[in-house]
This record gives C-alpha cells, sequence and structure tokens, in this order.
C-alpha cells in the first residue's frame, strides 16, 4: 500500500539563500509504502526508484542517482536524485553511462550499480570506473527515498495480523521530492545571460504571442487570429499585447523563457511574413504567416 500527500511544510533553515531553493517555505510531495516483508519492500522502493527518474525525465532533466547515507531517519537503502546545472551545490562524480538512460527500458537494480559520488565521497584512488566513463558535473538534490524497514512500525506499533493470528510490523519506505525546490532546479539548469528557457514539458506556456505593434490594425488582427486558433487546439498561450517598447516587450519574453515565441511585427507581416523564434535553442525563422499554426503544431507534436 502507498499514501501519498503534496503540501507545504516549514523548517527553521539558518540560513536561506538562492530563492526557492533553500528556504523556510517549501512544498513537498511525500509517499510512503508499506509492505509485509523485506522482499516486497524493495519492489515497492524499485517501483518508486523508476516512477522517479522517468519523472525527472519527462521533465528535460538529467537525473543522477547515488547511494546515500540513511542519517537520522535509519534503514538500510537510500538513494538520492541529482540533476545536472552548471550551477549545481554539490559536485558529481559519476559514470556516463547514467547519462544516457532510456525511459521505456529502466532497471532500477541496474542503475544502482553504476558509479556516482558527490565531491567528499569520492576517492580518486579507488573510483571503480575507468577515467574516460567518469563525467564530472554540478548537480542539485531534488529527491531522496529511504527504505527503514521495521523501525517506525514497531515504535508505532503499527502491526499486521497474518491468517494465523500472528502480528509482525509492517516495512515502511519513505519517498519524497521537493516540488518548489525542483522549480528552481529546473531554472538552474535552464537558463542563459537573457533569463529562463522553460522544457516545453513543464513550461508555464506553450508560446507566447507578441504584439510588437499594438496600434497597428493589421498587426493585432493578425494577433488575435492567432490566438483563437491556438486557444482552439488546447495550446497555453500567452498574449502579450502591452502598450510598451519593442525592446521592453522582446527582453520581457526573453526572461519569462516562454519556448516559442511568435513575433508579429508590421513590416513582417507586409512582405507576408512572421517571426518565429524557438527559446530553448535561441533560433530564429522567418516563416509565411499562412503557415503559423501549423508550423507551431508541427513543432509541439500535436
Amino acid at each position: 500500500k502507498n499514501l501519498y500527500h503534496i503540501q507545504w511544510k516549514f523548517r527553521d533553515e539558518v540560513r536561506p539563500r538562492f530563492g526557492v531553493m533553500r528556504g523556510r517555505e517549501f512544498l513537498m510531495k511525500d509517499n510512503y509504502s508499506f509492505d509485509l516483508n523485506e522482499d516486497a519492500a524493495k519492489i515497492s522502493y524499485n517501483k518508486m526508484f523508476k516512477a522517479y527518474i522517468k519523472t525527472f525525465l519527462r521533465m528535460g532533466l538529467t537525473p543522477i542517482t547515488l547511494r546515500a547515507e540513511t542519517g537520522p531517519i535509519g534503514g538500510s537503502l537510500s538513494h538520492e536524485f541529482q540533476i545536472l546545472a552548471n550551477t549545481g551545490e554539490s559536485t558529481l562524480y559519476y559514470d556516463q553511462e547514467l547519462e544516457k538512460i532510456n525511459p521505456e527500458t529502466i532497471n532500477p537494480e541496474k542503475l544502482q550499480t553504476y558509479y556516482a559520488a558527490v565531491d567528499d565521497q569520492h576517492d580518486q584512488n579507488k573510483c571503480p570506473i575507468p577515467k574516460e566513463n567518469l563525467k564530472i558535473s554540478k548537480g542539485i538534490e531534488v529527491g531522496h527515498i529511504f527504505y527503514f524497514g521495521t523501525k517506525y512500525s514497531e515504535k508505532l506499533n503499527a502491526l499486521i495480523q497474518n491468517k494465523d493470528g500472528k502480528k509482525f510490523p509492517v516495512h515502511m519506505g519513505s519517498y519524497g521530492i521537493g516540488v518548489s525546490r525542483l522549480v528552481g532546479a529546473i531554472i538552474e539548469a535552464y537558463h542563459d545571460e537573457k533569463g529562463i528557457k522553460w522544457p516545453l514539458s513543464v513550461a508555464p506556456f506553450t508560446l507566447s504571442i507578441i504584439n510588437l505593434m499594438t496600434d497597428d490594425k493589421l498587426c493585432s488582427k493578425k494577433s488575435e487570429f492567432y490566438y483563437n486558433k491556438f486557444i482552439e487546439n488546447n495550446i497555453d498561450v500567452l498574449f502579450d499585447d502591452r502598450n510598451c517598447s519593442i525592446g521592453k516587450k522582446l527582453s520581457d519574453n526573453e526572461l519569462i523563457g516562454i519556448p516559442f515565441q511568435v513575433i508579429i511585427g508590421k513590416r513582417d507581416l507586409n512582405e507576408g511574413v512572421v517571426e518565429i523564434k524557438d527559446r530553448l535553442n535561441n533560433l530564429t525563422e522567418r516563416i509565411s504567416a499562412d503557415n503559423v499554426v501549423d508550423y507551431i503544431l508541427k513543432k509541439i507534436k500535436i
């Protein structure tokens, strides 16, 4: 059996820093498993291990799993999940195979055999993998899972009665993802000097429509046309029709980092084209104004 909840938590953080990365208030996803024996509990553990890997991959992240100390929580098995980011808090040493995970063929037991360690646990002289296979990167911890056996069920008298009437404590595991911390970690993994570069799978909007000339009837009409067409196709759209300078509109949209920008200007429309920018790759194309909707739908595979 599994029990989970997502809620805000509070802690007496001595030095809050890095925005939502480490604060006194944070959103957390907690999950707890309850099994009849150790073998069943480890099956639950590996299922959650796999689910976490798939979750982070779907977000466009590169998760690195490390065997971790159980610490005060206790138990005999624990893994932490770090995602790669150049500004990460930890230095990671790991087998390059951990960057090549196929979400369709995840094998938790195999993944747990690969070498990965944080800087204070890495010993160059005892590293078990060849130097050419060793990667060194910065990482941010976003998840942690534990198997702690009957440590808490015994103390809390959480007992199960079998068919023979004998009572015994359940085997437990706990699994956590820092949801609000994960938002900050994604931004740290995907940004440049201009701002955020949201992966499409987690972006607050799929695209932004930027009307550069709100006082021009043709620009406004075309912008509204595109907006309505994308809404009809269930696309989340940010419509920027503010009455402000072109430079501010463009820089604000770079900062926000919506995956695709549809930039509508008077000069381009007179030439029958619209500028589309892929924010993640910083690539810009000028395409026919008649093909904008189909072009975007193809890009996002709808």
